[in-house]
């Protein structure tokens, strides 16, 4: 099989062995295919470490040089790389990059009709077996939050050196280093363009932002989803849903809901305004400062005022889900500022006389779900008067997100909440609107504001 039967020693690594840090440009090494073979044992299969999940034919080895420790060799198959030129130039492209959260690439092979990249070997296993095949050893929440934290950053800082793609970006992508940390691995970076593909960034960013989404699924549901199936696993479905049952409740809910929105944001083809890697940052810092903070188990989480969401109500879940359907059937029936209008109809007794009729066009419209023709009723009729029911704008909010205008829905919800300050409605409908401007955090924050009021609300009507 290949595989030989003497072992050269196999002595610790250098401490040293995977520093990134800046300066001038890192050296890169030329070796040659008998240097790597040596290392590998003959490429031995017991040396094999798989990194992709059999989405490709490479395969990567373990390796050992005396004079640097323990290294990943990559070895191409099938000619890939028929350009030597463009493979050694991408390589020492990819040679050039030093972050904490990057695999160093240290070297390549590109003897005859041989590709082989080398890299710093990662001793602590890939994020797919550490989550999908470690039953024993489940991953904590606030590890996986930290993991999700630094592969942002390392795609951001790599989008910032010009690297806007990554070949199968996975969970078996994701390694950790000596010291439990997580690091993207060097070689997915390494892109091979075709005569119509000369130029850098050729594939569209959005597909790493997909994966990336998956990725974050991949956390929540500690299960191994296909990036394909990725979209129909979550559409639909909350976090309740979704979340790995092996966590048995340790987990920040809060946490919990704004993974899964930027999750559903990253794997929303559709989206008005794509995320980039700079708003994964962004959304993942505010979390990555709140590892250190303790999780709540779900049946303690409403003591500490946490997201309770196994008691969300139809419309919490439905905005939790971004179900614009599902909002729209609860608001067509909702009555429930109708202590605001009762209390205030002597006063609009004499202004409605007039503008009954647009009211109630702009209704039948919304129930038709014609929502340009209800924007254009209900703001007549805004226009028109000095008061105005807080369901008008909660039904004009929802208009605007059915026609992509999310900044128009997000003022309406304010609005509602301004004539109706303790209205879960109101921050319900501002949480999709921020949603949808891929203000996640400020998304989050919101809809646990509107789950604390709908459950004061219901404490005070138990009690009554």
């Amino acid at each position: 099989m290949g595989c030989c039967n003497s072992s050269p020693s196999m002595e610790d690594p250098p401490q040293n062995a995977h520093q990134n840090q800046g300066g001038s440009d890192p050296q890169i090494t030329k070796f040659s295919f008998s240097d790597l073979n040596k290392a590998t044992q003959n490429f031995c299969l017991k040396n094999i470490v798989s990194e992709n999940g059999g989405e490709t034919s490479d395969i990567v080895y373990k390796g050992h040089l005396h004079n640097r420790g323990f290294i990943a060799v990559k070895k191409f198959m099938n000619m890939a790389w028929s350009d030597p030129n463009q493979f050694v130039e991408e390589a020492h492209r990819v040679g050039k990059l030093r972050h904490n959260s990057v695999v160093n690439l240290i070297g390549y092979c590109c003897d005859g009709k041989e590709r082989l990249l080398v890299a710093d070997f990662m001793p602590n296993d890939t994020l797919a077996n550490r989550l999908f095949h470690r039953k024993n050893q489940i991953m904590e929440w606030e590890m996986r939050l930290r993991v999700a934290f630094c592969l942002a950053q390392a795609l951001d800082y790599c989008s910032g050196e010009g690297f806007t793609s990554y070949n199968n970006l996975s969970a078996y992508s994701v390694l950790f280093n000596e010291d439990g940390e997580a690091c993207l691995s060097c070689f997915g970076l390494m892109k091979e363009f075709k005569d119509d593909q000369k130029t850098r960034g050729s594939v569209n960013s959005e597909s790493l932002i997909f994966r990336f989404g998956t990725l974050l699924l991949n956390l929540l549901s500690g299960k191994q989803i296909p990036s394909s199936n990725a979209p129909e696993m979550i559409h639909g479905k909350s976090v309740v849903e979704l979340i790995d049952p092996n966590l048995k409740g340790k987990f920040s809910a809060e946490e919990a809901i704004i993974i899964f929105k930027l999750a559903s944001q990253c794997l929303q083809y559709e989206d008005i305004e794509s995320l980039n890697t700079k708003d994964l940052v962004t959304t993942l810092e505010t979390l990555h400062t709140k590892t250190n903070v303790s999780s709540y188990a779900m049946i303690e989480m409403a003591k500490h005022k946490e997201v309770s969401l196994n008691q969300l109500s139809t419309l919490g879940d439905a905005c939790l889900k971004m179900d614009l359907t599902a909002i729209h059937k609860v608001l067509v029936t909702a009555e429930d500022d109708k202590e605001l209008v009762e209390f205030s109809f002597e006063e609009w007794l004499e202004e409605v006389k007039d503008s009954q009729d647009v009211r109630k066009r702009g209704d039948q419209a919304f129930l038709e779900q014609n929502f340009q023709t209800a924007i254009d009723c209900y703001s007549q009729l805004i226009e028109s008067r000095r008061m105005v029911y807080p369901s008008v704008y909660a039904r004009r909010c929802l208009c605007y997100l059915f026609c992509n205008q999310p900044d128009r829905a997000l003022k309406d919800g304010m609005l509602a909440q301004q004539l109706f300050p303790d209205w879960p409605t109101a921050f319900y409908l501002q949480s999709v609107a921020l949603s949808k401007l891929n203000m996640i955090t400020d998304s989050a924050d919101t809809f646990k504001e509107a789950t604390l009021l709908e459950a004061k609300r219901q404490h005070h009507e138990e009690e009554s």
